[in-house]
Protein backbone atom coordinates (compact mmCIF):
# COMPACT_ATOMS: atom_id res chain seq x y z
CA UNK A 1 0.00 0.00 0.00
CA UNK A 2 1.42 3.56 -1.06
CA UNK A 3 0.96 6.52 0.77
CA UNK A 4 0.65 10.00 -1.37
CA UNK A 5 0.03 13.35 0.56
CA UNK A 6 -1.85 15.76 -2.07
CA UNK A 7 -1.58 19.32 -0.70
CA UNK A 8 -4.10 21.80 -2.03
CA UNK A 9 -5.27 25.69 -1.47
CA UNK A 10 -9.53 25.67 -1.65
CA UNK A 11 -10.82 28.94 -2.53
CA UNK A 12 -13.49 30.35 -0.81
CA UNK A 13 -16.93 31.52 -2.57
CA UNK A 14 -17.32 34.17 0.18
CA UNK A 15 -14.80 35.22 3.22
CA UNK A 16 -15.65 33.02 5.49
CA UNK A 17 -16.21 34.28 9.05
CA UNK A 18 -17.07 32.69 12.58
CA UNK A 19 -16.42 34.55 15.58
CA UNK A 20 -13.38 32.52 16.05
CA UNK A 21 -11.60 33.82 12.37
CA UNK A 22 -12.11 34.95 9.32
CA UNK A 23 -10.56 33.50 6.27
CA UNK A 24 -10.35 33.46 2.12
CA UNK A 25 -8.56 30.62 1.48
CA UNK A 26 -8.31 27.07 3.00
CA UNK A 27 -5.03 24.93 2.97
CA UNK A 28 -6.31 21.18 3.07
CA UNK A 29 -4.45 18.35 2.89
CA UNK A 30 -5.76 14.68 0.92
CA UNK A 31 -4.28 11.55 1.93
CA UNK A 32 -4.65 8.85 -0.64
CA UNK A 33 -3.79 5.24 -0.10
CA UNK A 34 -2.91 3.57 -3.38
CA UNK A 35 -2.96 -0.53 -3.49
CA UNK A 36 -2.64 -1.38 -7.42
CA UNK A 37 -5.35 -0.26 -9.07
CA UNK A 38 -7.64 1.47 -6.01
CA UNK A 39 -7.14 4.67 -4.96
CA UNK A 40 -8.78 5.58 -1.53
CA UNK A 41 -8.99 9.14 -0.16
CA UNK A 42 -9.54 10.98 2.62
CA UNK A 43 -9.34 14.58 4.06
CA UNK A 44 -7.78 17.23 6.57
CA UNK A 45 -7.64 20.59 6.58
CA UNK A 46 -5.54 23.37 8.22
CA UNK A 47 -7.93 24.63 10.94
CA UNK A 48 -5.57 27.33 13.20
CA UNK A 49 -7.97 27.22 15.83
CA UNK A 50 -6.90 23.72 16.98
CA UNK A 51 -3.32 24.83 16.17
CA UNK A 52 -3.20 22.22 13.08
CA UNK A 53 -1.04 23.12 10.55
CA UNK A 54 -0.17 21.61 6.90
CA UNK A 55 3.37 21.26 8.15
CA UNK A 56 2.14 19.45 11.22
CA UNK A 57 -0.04 17.20 9.62
CA UNK A 58 2.46 16.26 7.16
CA UNK A 59 4.86 15.42 10.08
CA UNK A 60 2.57 13.53 11.24
CA UNK A 61 2.02 10.92 8.16
CA UNK A 62 5.46 10.81 7.15
CA UNK A 63 6.16 9.71 10.90
CA UNK A 64 4.33 6.50 10.32
CA UNK A 65 4.76 5.89 6.71
CA UNK A 66 6.67 2.98 6.67
CA UNK A 67 4.26 1.30 9.09
CA UNK A 68 1.51 2.43 6.66
CA UNK A 69 2.75 0.83 3.49
CA UNK A 70 3.99 -2.33 4.95
CA UNK A 71 0.08 -2.49 6.45
CA UNK A 72 -2.30 -6.04 4.94
CA UNK A 73 -5.62 -3.54 4.99
CA UNK A 74 -7.89 -6.35 5.23
CA UNK A 75 -10.05 -4.08 8.34
CA UNK A 76 -10.59 -0.65 7.88
CA UNK A 77 -11.52 -0.40 12.06
CA UNK A 78 -8.35 -2.07 13.01
CA UNK A 79 -6.45 0.30 10.78
CA UNK A 80 -7.70 2.94 12.98
CA UNK A 81 -6.65 0.84 16.19
CA UNK A 82 -3.51 0.44 15.00
CA UNK A 83 -2.69 3.83 13.89
CA UNK A 84 -4.54 5.49 17.06
CA UNK A 85 -1.21 5.08 19.61
CA UNK A 86 1.21 6.29 17.03
CA UNK A 87 -1.01 9.72 16.40
CA UNK A 88 -2.63 9.95 19.50
CA UNK A 89 -1.15 13.06 21.01
CA UNK A 90 -1.90 15.41 18.26
CA UNK A 91 -4.97 16.45 17.08
CA UNK A 92 -6.67 13.79 15.28
CA UNK A 93 -7.18 15.30 11.62
CA UNK A 94 -3.87 13.55 10.24
CA UNK A 95 -5.80 9.91 11.51
CA UNK A 96 -9.44 11.06 10.21
CA UNK A 97 -7.86 11.81 6.56
CA UNK A 98 -6.12 8.22 6.51
CA UNK A 99 -9.03 6.50 8.12
CA UNK A 100 -11.59 8.01 5.23
CA UNK A 101 -9.18 7.05 2.54
CA UNK A 102 -8.32 3.17 4.23
CA UNK A 103 -12.33 3.21 4.05
CA UNK A 104 -12.59 4.47 0.94
CA UNK A 105 -9.98 2.07 -0.39
CA UNK A 106 -11.77 -1.07 1.72
CA UNK A 107 -14.96 -0.13 -0.18
CA UNK A 108 -13.42 0.43 -3.30
CA UNK A 109 -11.43 -2.92 -3.50
CA UNK A 110 -15.22 -4.58 -2.03
CA UNK A 111 -17.02 -3.22 -5.16
CA UNK A 112 -19.36 -1.51 -2.91
CA UNK A 113 -20.38 2.20 -1.99
CA UNK A 114 -19.68 2.59 1.89
CA UNK A 115 -22.63 2.90 3.32
CA UNK A 116 -24.11 -0.38 1.80
CA UNK A 117 -20.84 -2.46 3.15
CA UNK A 118 -22.09 -0.86 6.55
CA UNK A 119 -25.88 -2.47 5.51
CA UNK A 120 -27.39 1.72 5.79
CA UNK A 121 -30.86 2.68 3.76
CA UNK A 122 -30.51 5.87 2.35
CA UNK A 123 -34.10 6.20 1.41
CA UNK A 124 -34.55 8.55 4.31
CA UNK A 125 -31.65 10.63 4.66
CA UNK A 126 -31.94 14.06 6.21
CA UNK A 127 -30.82 17.16 4.20
CA UNK A 128 -27.76 19.61 4.75
CA UNK A 129 -28.11 23.08 5.66
CA UNK A 130 -26.53 26.15 4.25
CA UNK A 131 -24.38 28.06 6.36
CA UNK A 132 -24.49 31.88 6.13
CA UNK A 133 -21.14 33.06 8.08
CA UNK A 134 -21.03 36.44 10.11
CA UNK A 135 -21.31 39.59 7.95
CA UNK A 136 -23.08 42.68 7.88
CA UNK A 137 -26.83 42.17 7.40
CA UNK A 138 -26.78 43.07 3.77
CA UNK A 139 -23.94 40.46 2.55
CA UNK A 140 -25.66 37.78 4.86
CA UNK A 141 -28.57 38.61 2.79
CA UNK A 142 -27.21 38.01 -0.28
CA UNK A 143 -25.48 35.52 0.23
CA UNK A 144 -29.10 33.86 1.17
CA UNK A 145 -30.31 34.88 -1.98
CA UNK A 146 -27.49 34.03 -3.87
CA UNK A 147 -28.34 30.27 -2.51
CA UNK A 148 -32.06 29.78 -2.12
CA UNK A 149 -31.84 26.59 0.36
CA UNK A 150 -34.99 25.36 2.08
CA UNK A 151 -32.49 25.17 5.48
CA UNK A 152 -29.65 27.50 6.60
CA UNK A 153 -27.39 27.78 9.57
CA UNK A 154 -26.77 31.35 11.04
CA UNK A 155 -23.34 31.94 12.60
CA UNK A 156 -23.68 34.64 15.11
CA UNK A 157 -21.99 35.63 18.06
CA UNK A 158 -21.99 39.71 17.54
CA UNK A 159 -24.19 42.35 19.77
CA UNK A 160 -26.81 42.33 16.94
CA UNK A 161 -27.66 38.30 17.12
CA UNK A 162 -31.31 38.67 17.20
CA UNK A 163 -31.44 41.53 14.56
CA UNK A 164 -29.65 39.45 12.36
CA UNK A 165 -32.29 36.76 12.46
CA UNK A 166 -35.12 39.54 12.32
CA UNK A 167 -33.53 40.83 9.03
CA UNK A 168 -32.76 37.42 7.54
CA UNK A 169 -36.26 35.88 8.24
CA UNK A 170 -37.92 38.63 6.08
CA UNK A 171 -36.40 37.17 3.49
CA UNK A 172 -37.27 33.54 3.52
CA UNK A 173 -39.50 30.58 5.14
CA UNK A 174 -36.81 28.19 5.58
CA UNK A 175 -35.90 26.35 8.84
CA UNK A 176 -33.04 28.31 10.35
CA UNK A 177 -30.41 27.05 13.13
CA UNK A 178 -28.10 29.28 14.96
CA UNK A 179 -24.53 28.93 16.15
CA UNK A 180 -23.16 31.20 17.89
CA UNK A 181 -19.77 29.26 18.72
CA UNK A 182 -19.25 29.70 22.15
CA UNK A 183 -20.16 33.55 22.22
CA UNK A 184 -23.11 34.28 24.56
CA UNK A 185 -23.40 33.89 28.48
CA UNK A 186 -26.13 31.83 30.33
CA UNK A 187 -28.63 34.34 30.36
CA UNK A 188 -28.46 35.51 27.41
CA UNK A 189 -28.94 31.77 25.66
CA UNK A 190 -31.71 31.74 27.71
CA UNK A 191 -33.15 34.99 26.61
CA UNK A 192 -32.10 34.67 23.09
CA UNK A 193 -33.59 30.59 22.93
CA UNK A 194 -37.10 32.26 23.37
CA UNK A 195 -36.84 35.13 20.42
CA UNK A 196 -35.03 32.86 18.42
CA UNK A 197 -38.03 30.01 18.66
CA UNK A 198 -40.35 32.47 17.48
CA UNK A 199 -38.39 33.72 14.73
CA UNK A 200 -38.76 29.63 12.97
CA UNK A 201 -34.98 28.66 14.74
CA UNK A 202 -34.93 24.94 14.70
CA UNK A 203 -32.08 24.76 17.70
CA UNK A 204 -29.00 26.71 18.73
CA UNK A 205 -25.42 25.14 18.50
CA UNK A 206 -22.77 25.70 21.80
CA UNK A 207 -23.83 28.72 22.69
CA UNK A 208 -21.26 28.69 25.51
CA UNK A 209 -17.63 28.24 26.43
CA UNK A 210 -16.89 24.35 25.98
CA UNK A 211 -16.14 24.00 29.77
CA UNK A 212 -19.16 26.14 30.87
CA UNK A 213 -20.86 22.43 32.30
CA UNK A 214 -22.07 24.34 35.22
CA UNK A 215 -23.91 26.82 33.22
CA UNK A 216 -25.03 24.21 30.26
CA UNK A 217 -27.05 22.72 32.81
CA UNK A 218 -29.00 25.68 33.63
CA UNK A 219 -29.50 26.18 29.77
CA UNK A 220 -30.44 22.52 29.35
CA UNK A 221 -33.37 22.84 31.90
CA UNK A 222 -34.78 26.51 30.79
CA UNK A 223 -33.81 26.99 26.98
CA UNK A 224 -37.01 26.96 24.92
CA UNK A 225 -34.77 25.21 21.78
CA UNK A 226 -32.60 22.11 21.92
CA UNK A 227 -29.12 22.55 22.37
CA UNK A 228 -26.37 20.91 20.38
CA UNK A 229 -22.79 19.96 21.55
CA UNK A 230 -19.91 20.94 19.23
CA UNK A 231 -16.94 22.21 20.97
CA UNK A 232 -18.11 20.46 24.00
CA UNK A 233 -18.00 17.30 22.13
CA UNK A 234 -14.38 16.59 20.41
CA UNK A 235 -13.92 12.71 20.78
CA UNK A 236 -15.68 9.68 22.07
CA UNK A 237 -15.11 10.35 25.81
CA UNK A 238 -17.34 13.66 25.61
CA UNK A 239 -20.36 12.19 24.49
CA UNK A 240 -21.53 10.27 27.51
CA UNK A 241 -20.54 13.66 28.88
CA UNK A 242 -22.89 15.74 27.25
CA UNK A 243 -25.87 13.82 28.59
CA UNK A 244 -28.30 15.81 30.56
CA UNK A 245 -26.58 19.36 29.32
CA UNK A 246 -27.41 18.71 25.63
CA UNK A 247 -29.72 17.65 23.56
CA UNK A 248 -27.32 16.59 20.91
CA UNK A 249 -24.08 15.95 19.93
CA UNK A 250 -22.34 17.17 16.62
CA UNK A 251 -20.17 15.06 15.92
CA UNK A 252 -17.17 16.25 13.47
CA UNK A 253 -14.88 13.50 11.51
CA UNK A 254 -11.66 15.44 11.59
CA UNK A 255 -11.88 16.34 15.30
CA UNK A 256 -12.68 13.20 16.32
CA UNK A 257 -10.07 11.23 14.10
CA UNK A 258 -12.35 10.00 11.56
CA UNK A 259 -15.12 7.55 10.06
CA UNK A 260 -14.62 4.86 12.45
CA UNK A 261 -14.88 6.72 15.71
CA UNK A 262 -17.86 8.84 14.54
CA UNK A 263 -19.92 5.71 14.02
CA UNK A 264 -19.01 4.45 17.76
CA UNK A 265 -19.93 8.16 18.96
CA UNK A 266 -23.16 7.97 16.78
CA UNK A 267 -24.29 4.87 18.62
CA UNK A 268 -23.18 5.77 21.93
CA UNK A 269 -25.10 8.94 21.21
CA UNK A 270 -28.47 7.25 20.45
CA UNK A 271 -28.01 5.26 23.33
CA UNK A 272 -28.03 7.39 25.20
CA UNK A 273 -31.18 9.74 23.71
CA UNK A 274 -29.10 12.26 21.90
CA UNK A 275 -29.92 13.75 18.33
CA UNK A 276 -26.56 13.38 16.68
CA UNK A 277 -26.01 15.51 13.69
CA UNK A 278 -22.18 15.75 11.78
CA UNK A 279 -20.66 18.36 10.51
CA UNK A 280 -18.19 19.54 7.87
CA UNK A 281 -15.33 21.83 7.92
CA UNK A 282 -14.64 24.06 4.97
CA UNK A 283 -13.37 21.23 3.11
CA UNK A 284 -13.31 19.43 -0.33
CA UNK A 285 -15.50 16.72 -1.77
CA UNK A 286 -13.53 14.10 -0.62
CA UNK A 287 -14.71 15.37 3.28
CA UNK A 288 -17.72 16.04 2.05
CA UNK A 289 -18.54 12.76 0.45
CA UNK A 290 -17.59 10.71 3.49
CA UNK A 291 -19.87 12.42 5.72
CA UNK A 292 -22.52 11.42 2.97
CA UNK A 293 -22.03 7.92 3.84
CA UNK A 294 -23.13 8.63 7.55
CA UNK A 295 -26.44 10.05 6.55
CA UNK A 296 -28.64 7.35 7.44
CA UNK A 297 -27.62 7.16 10.88
CA UNK A 298 -28.39 11.06 11.24
CA UNK A 299 -31.20 13.39 12.49
CA UNK A 300 -29.11 16.37 11.38
CA UNK A 301 -26.19 17.00 9.05
CA UNK A 302 -24.87 20.14 8.23
CA UNK A 303 -22.27 19.29 4.66
CA UNK A 304 -22.21 22.24 2.46
CA UNK A 305 -18.42 22.70 2.89
CA UNK A 306 -18.47 21.63 -1.21
CA UNK A 307 -20.66 24.53 -1.56
CA UNK A 308 -18.60 27.27 0.43
CA UNK A 309 -15.54 26.38 -1.54
CA UNK A 310 -15.18 26.76 -5.69
CA UNK A 311 -13.49 22.79 -5.76
CA UNK A 312 -11.47 22.27 -8.70
CA UNK A 313 -9.89 19.48 -7.37
CA UNK A 314 -12.47 16.61 -6.46
CA UNK A 315 -15.75 15.15 -7.64
CA UNK A 316 -17.86 13.37 -5.28
CA UNK A 317 -21.52 13.90 -3.66
CA UNK A 318 -23.90 16.53 -5.35
CA UNK A 319 -26.08 18.70 -3.41
CA UNK A 320 -29.55 19.72 -4.93
CA UNK A 321 -31.68 21.93 -2.87
CA UNK A 322 -29.74 19.69 0.61
CA UNK A 323 -30.59 16.95 -0.45
CA UNK A 324 -27.45 14.58 -1.32
CA UNK A 325 -26.95 12.94 -4.49
CA UNK A 326 -24.14 10.01 -4.62
CA UNK A 327 -21.86 9.90 -7.19
CA UNK A 328 -21.95 6.74 -8.94
CA UNK A 329 -18.78 5.31 -7.59
CA UNK A 330 -17.71 2.86 -5.03
CA UNK A 331 -16.11 3.59 -1.63
CA UNK A 332 -17.39 6.69 -0.63
CA UNK A 333 -18.09 8.30 -4.12
CA UNK A 334 -14.60 10.55 -4.03
CA UNK A 335 -11.60 10.66 -6.54
CA UNK A 336 -9.31 13.55 -7.25
CA UNK A 337 -10.05 15.52 -10.46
Amino acid sequence: MQLILHSFKLQLRHTFTITHESRDVQPTLIVELRDGEFSGFGEATETPYYGVTMAKMTAQLESVRSLIENYDLQSPEQFWIDLYPHLKDEHPFALCALDIAANDLWAKKKGQPLYKLWGLDTAKNPITDYTIGIDTIEKMVEKMQEVPFPLYKIKLGTKDDIKIVQELRKHTDAVFRVDANTAWDVEETIKNSFALKALGVEFIEQPMKADNWEGMKKVFAESALPIIADESCIVEEDVARCFGFFHGVNVKLMKCGGLTPARRMIAQAHTLGLKVMVGCMTESNVGCSAIAQLLPLLDYVDMDGILLVDDKISTGVTIDYGKVIYANENGTGAKLI
